[in-house]
């Protein structure tokens, strides 16, 4: 169900939820912003790499190389897209947008401010949809990845892209569940499926003060869930050529690679809202004017490439898991902690609750 927002008046134009326009701009928006971030983190994540081995990094292309993003957007877009004979054609064109509607869909739910109120008491939503069961979305659409990379590898009709694409099923199917798990200690402490509501929630504290077991548990989640290093077997071009992306090429690829760093914007974005207080400032800057909510979106962008960067630095510093190890880390050790992170939050409430 989603929140019907009343009308208000600004500049001349009436605010609200039956117009077209108001939610068309907030996905403008959106989707400049992820483009955008996605882009650059290719570059960031360049930078990083080069600074932990003592490299330069890109530095040709505009000042200090901030214009490589947009020559490897020119590259891919001129690049001949060369496919094989024997694919599947629907499902090989579709799978790569799969991969990018699902991080950019599961964004469109996720508070980047707090509620602004305009003339006449009127509320504004700083998100394209205020639902009230946010998280449960967010959780339904970002199980859809698993279809892009599973539809990828089997229409290519290659035996590289299927086996990578089968890992890369059971990797993502085995970690959502940990993910999921890692998440219910935030909604036992909020008791809320609205992300907004979990925000104001931690108002007093963040959630990653009463939750570092559910937090750490989300965010190894979250690096397997979007392929990162250590979890990056479904590519693992070491073993498998490319995995699932093997028989892509152009801008088929670049929606796969698209995909992965909005995934990685999208993931932060929620560890930031459900755990590091979303666009809250820290507690004890709170009652400083300057630094207090008006300056929500700042705090909000600030931890999302603060957890991004440490995403680049992980990767960048150890190495790949064995397959068998890795299945055993998700479903032998985050699994049973998830659970147990869960009983011993809700036991607490619960005692609580009573006193």
């Amino acid at each position: 169900m989603i929140h019907a927002l009343p009308t208000a008046d600004v500049l001349g134009y009436r605010i609200g939820p039956d117009y077209w326009w108001v939610i068309l701009v907030k996905g403008v928006i959106i989707l400049g912003f992820l483009a955008t971030a996605a882009a650059y983190s290719t570059y960031a994540e360049r930078k990083v790499a080069a600074h932990i081995q003592l490299r330069i990094g890109p530095n040709r292309v505009g000042p200090i190389g901030l214009l490589q993003p947009a020559a490897d957007a020119v590259k891919l877009l001129f690049k001949e897209n060369v496919a094989p004979s024997g694919r599947d054609k629907l499902l090989y064109v579709m799978a790569p947008g799969f991969a990018a509607a699902a991080a950019i869909f599961a964004f469109a739910v996720i508070p980047v401010s707090g509620v602004s109120t305009v003339d006449g008491g009127y509320q504004l939503h700083w998100d394209i949809a205020h639902l009230n069961v946010g998280l449960l979305y967010i959780l339904a659409v970002t199980s859809l990845g698993v279809y892009a990379i599973f539809l990828g590898g089997w229409s290519a009709n290659s035996k590289y892209s299927l086996l990578g694409a089968l890992r890369s099923s059971a990797q993502l199917i085995s970690y959502e569940m940990a993910v999921a798990f890692a998440l219910m200690g935030a909604i036992i402490l909020s008791q809320s499926l609205d992300l907004e509501a979990i925000v104001t929630a931690q108002h007093h504290v963040w959630f990653v003060a009463l939750q570092p077991l559910g937090f750490l548990l989300y965010f190894m989640g979250a690096l397997a869930e979007t392929n990162r290093l250590p979890f990056d077997l479904p590519e693992a071009e070491t073993e498998l050529v490319a995995g699932y992306h093997t028989e892509y090429s152009g801008m088929r690829f670049g929606f796969y690679f698209l995909g992965e760093y909005i995934n990685m914007v999208t993931v932060s974005a929620i560890a930031t809202t459900l755990f590091l207080g979303g666009w809250l400032p820290l507690p004890i800057l709170d009652r400083i004017p300057i630094l207090g909510d008006d300056l929500g979106f700042v705090w909000f962008l600030g931890k999302v490439f603060l957890l991004i960067f440490v995403m680049m630095w992980i990767r960048w510093t150890l190495p790949r898991l064995r397959y068998d190890r890795l299945m055993n880390l998700g479903w032998k050790v985050l699994l049973p902690l998830g659970l147990l992170n869960i009983a011993v939050t809700g036991a607490v409430v619960a005692i609580k609750a009573s006193t």
